[in-house]
């Protein structure tokens, strides 16, 4: 899975991308290229069941991250850095929005003031912007070619043209796609439309380490103000978290505990970003590879054995579960058997995020 960094110039954007992935991107810059880099999803679940099995190999689930060069005045209007990737852009799984939150006057802001409510309205419109751009040249081509289409490709064309232009009255109302009721039928008719502002997003609040005591009301007060479906809220310090990445790990937690932060921001992040688009994690677990595969709530068990291998989908059987507390409070499989909580489940089964997993298959 793929999430796009996007953000407006001296947003701290790919400071936020190297802290989260470790990476040394050049930083204060102009960038004509996107920044690539995988991260691994934090999972203290994975981490009690290695020290249980000490197995062979330790993995994670992941995400690879692209860090697109910043917004600029042109910013979807085909033109500079914005307008050349934006194709590449609507291809993301879900895009984080780092906006400015920080004052550093070796570094101004471009339009001279910190004004996050200002810089995030601007991205929205912007994207919206693109979004509307697509949708006017799809109009156009289909009022030139459904005067020559057979009576049921135009039926489908007509429906077509017309919840395009819904689509596009609501988004001059300032209403996101991903906020639009849009039906099934009607998400069919869509296909191959990629609109940016149906992705899922993440606003992730770039402040500086002075403010960190106060990370969590900053937090909740954006929580309250632009959270919504399809649209959740960080903050991260980019700065701090990135300078962390230069120490060890106890020292990277001392400098934490005495800044007053418990957990690293990205982590956090991270996670939030996993939530946003709408994935679970299941476990599998031995002394060969304890492991957490990534696959969408609301998954039944062989779909989840296809992500593991295709033959254990087109051979499944049935699965063995236990959820990842009720394995832990058990101590052992055999302690979770006796205690009934290791259970067989078939085809019909939904996996749950933390469920302990082994497949039977057929070959």
């Amino acid at each position: 899975m793929q999430l796009g960094i996007i953000g407006l110039a001296r947003s701290g954007k790919t400071t936020v991308f190297n802290a989260v992935t470790r990476s040394k991107a050049a930083v204060g810059g102009y960038s004509d290229q996107p920044n690539v880099g995988v991260v691994t999803v934090p999972d203290a679940r994975v981490d009690r069941l290695a020290e249980i099995y000490k197995p062979k190999k330790t993995t994670y689930a992941t995400i690879q991250y692209v860090d697109f060069p910043a917004a600029g005045a042109n910013f979807g209007k085909g033109e500079g850095p914005g307008g050349k990737f934006l194709n590449e852009l609507a291809r993301m799984d879900a895009l984080i929005h780092v906006v400015r939150v920080f004052n550093d006057p070796a570094v101004p802001h471009p339009e001279n003031s910190i004004d996050p409510a200002r810089d995030i309205a601007t991205m929205d419109l912007e994207l919206a912007f693109a979004d509307l751009a697509m949708i006017e040249r799809r109009l156009e081509r289909l009022t030139s070619e459904v005067r020559s289409m057979k009576a049921g490709e135009r039926d489908q064309a007509v429906k077509l043209q017309g919840i395009l232009e819904r689509i596009k009255a609501q988004l001059e109302d300032e209403v996101p796609v991903r906020a639009q009721e849009i039906s099934a039928e009607e998400e069919k008719l869509l296909a191959g439309s990629r609109f940016m502002t149906a992705l899922p997003m993440l606003v992730l609040l770039n402040i500086g380490e002075e403010d960190l005591e106060r990370r969590e009301a900053i937090e909740a007060e954006a929580q309250e103000k632009y959270r919504a479906t399809g649209r959740d809220v960080a903050v991260v310090a980019g700065k701090f978290e990135m300078e962390l990445n230069d120490l060890s790990e106890e020292e990277a937690v001392e400098f934490r505990e005495s800044a007053g932060v418990t957990e690293s921001g990205m982590a956090g992040a991270i996670r939030l970003s996993y939530q946003l688009l709408g994935l679970i994690s299941f476990l599998t677990s031995g002394p060969d590879e304890c492991r957490a595969w990534t696959v969408e709530a609301g998954s039944s068990a062989p779909v989840a054995a296809g992500k593991i291998h295709s033959d254990l989908q087109r051979g499944f059987i049935r699965a063995e579960v236990v959820s990842f507390e009720d394995f832990v409070a058990a101590g052992s499989e055999a302690e979770a058997k006796k205690r009934g909580v290791l259970r067989t489940e078939g085809k019909e089964y939904v996996v749950k995020d933390g469920d302990i997993v082994n497949i039977l298959f057929n070959v």
